[in-house]
């Protein structure tokens, strides 16, 4: 729901907030005190450590909008290499101060119930089981910082909510979401609402996990005992709209990465460099431990809807940012209809059908998402290699680096300039024999080996 073109210019608070603000998560005593001790205290779904993830938004994946309808476009998703399904918000939409026709998804009025648009809580469920028959698993998007204003418990538990200083009901603080009002977690039945919440779903439609829409606006402390008390129910995967380190210790899988984005987004677009990258890719690497799960897209419902599409975004470099979401560190997104080649902003509050069709943007994540899946040094978290910078001769156009484990080995080269490009490499780790994953060469790296990319062009060797 955060706009992302705000929320880009928050993270690099977020993250240096993430390093120098945030504490180690409280330990027992060790009889060692300088023994270290790990970070990440959860333990992640084992169907997550290839996984990618896919953002369905209900409203306009169909021209039914319906859960029967999106149910089957499930074959197709798992062709497209597709494991765990992102269903934004699933409730009854709010109708005070409602935006537009059918409202925003993110102004829940029933955290219980079904939107009626979409079908009925039967309809969901089914909807799961097909999925799950098919090796896929479903998430569902929770709002748990704010409801609607006809929500019941602003009737029922006018407590619950945060006031303004004239003491109303109050939006969040400094935003335009005038059609939503925040709850305030400093009271305890709150808590166990949300939490009792949460574990319906769990229980009665068997998902597999939550997407958490603003969750650095709600209180870690919640966030944390929500996933032990879901977690005693089954293991589930916890996707945090956020840039913070310290929600990965005891509640989430995965955050997104926001910086990540705003440094490809700007590097194709001419704004900046390469650099930023680098940042990126140090501060992923030294501040954040190696089973920490990131989402890496080039496009959510916010970009689409707000910003760009994917195309306005990413322009010819489109292909190459889509190689390095994937091939990179990080846990790919594709948002529904990419695959597609979209070439319109979906509506927010109407209704606005995607249009299927064959697109090379499709083949291209198809085989993608397939390498991914095989390759071990692509895998996610503490699965996968550590992203090694290779060193070359062109370090403000040029991307390279190696992926690496015991068992697979990926070199990959992006070309992030509009001019052909003549590149050369130091140092040794990269010299190797290869497949060229797109075109099938073999190829022998040593040192003198150039390589020539056309602009915007990629290489991806595998061994």
């Amino acid at each position: 729901m955060l706009r992302l073109i705000q929320m880009t210019l928050l993270a690099g608070i977020l993250m240096v907030a993430a390093i120098s603000c945030e504490k180690q998560p409280p330990t027992q005593a060790a009889a060692d005190p300088y023994t270290p001790q790990p970070y990440i205290r959860i333990t992640h779904p084992d169907w997550a450590k290839n996984a990618t993830i896919y953002q369905i938004n209900t409203r306009q994946f169909t021209a039914e909008g319906t859960f029967a309808a999106a149910e089957a476009h499930l074959p197709r998703l798992k062709a497209l290499g597709v494991d765990i399904l992102w269903m934004m918000p699933i409730h009854p939409i709010g109708e005070e101060n409602r935006k537009g026709t059918l409202g925003s998804p993110y102004s829940v009025k029933d955290y219980f119930g079904v939107n009626p648009e979409f079908g009925t809580l039967d309809d969901f469920k089914h909807f799961v089981d097909t999925a799950h028959s098919l090796g896929l698993y479903v998430i569902i998007d929770w709002v748990a910082n704010h409801t609607a204003w006809d929500n019941p418990m602003r009737f029922e538990h006018p407590d619950w909510y945060a006031r303004d200083y004239k003491g109303d009901f109050r939006p969040t603080p400094w935003w335009d979401w005038s059609d939503i009002i925040d709850l305030d977690y400093s009271k305890p039945e709150l808590r166990k609402y949300m939490t009792d919440a949460l574990k319906f779903w769990v229980t009665e439609t068997d998902i597999d996990g939550y997407r958490c829409d603003t969750a650095g606006f709600v209180p870690l402390d919640f966030w944390e005992n929500a996933r032990r008390e879901l977690d005693a129910i089954k293991p589930v995967f916890m996707l945090a709209e956020w840039e913070s380190r310290d929600h990965h210790a005891r509640a989430f899988d995965m955050t997104y990465a926001w910086s990540w984005y705003s440094a490809v987004h700007n590097l194709v677009q001419g704004k900046a460099g390469v650099g930023p990258l680098f940042v990126y890719y140090s501060w992923n690497e030294k501040a954040y431990p190696h089973d920490a799960y990131r989402m890496t897209y080039i496009s959510n419902h916010d970009v689409n809807a707000w910003e760009a599409t994917q195309f306005e975004a990413f322009g010819d470099g489109l292909e190459a940012a889509i190689v390095l979401s994937v091939v990179g560190e990080g846990f790919p997104m594709i948002y529904n209809g990419q695959e597609a080649g979209n070439p319109k902003r979906l509506e927010f509050f109407e209704r606005d059908p995607i249009e299927w069709r064959e697109h090379p943007i499709g083949d291209h994540y198809t085989k993608l998402f397939a390498l991914k899946k095989k390759n071990t040094a692509l895998w996610n978290g503490k699965w996968g290699g550590r992203m090694v910078r290779t060193w070359n001769s062109l370090p403000n156009e040029i991307f390279s680096f190696v992926r690496m484990n015991e068992n697979d080995k990926v070199f990959a080269v992006i070309n992030f300039s509009a001019e052909s490009q003549t590149v050369t490499f130091t140092g040794t780790l990269h010299h190797d024999a290869y497949r060229e994953f797109f075109s099938g060469e073999e190829v022998e790296f040593d040192a003198a080996s150039e390589l020539t990319l056309a602009p915007w062009g990629y290489r991806v060797y595998i061994r």
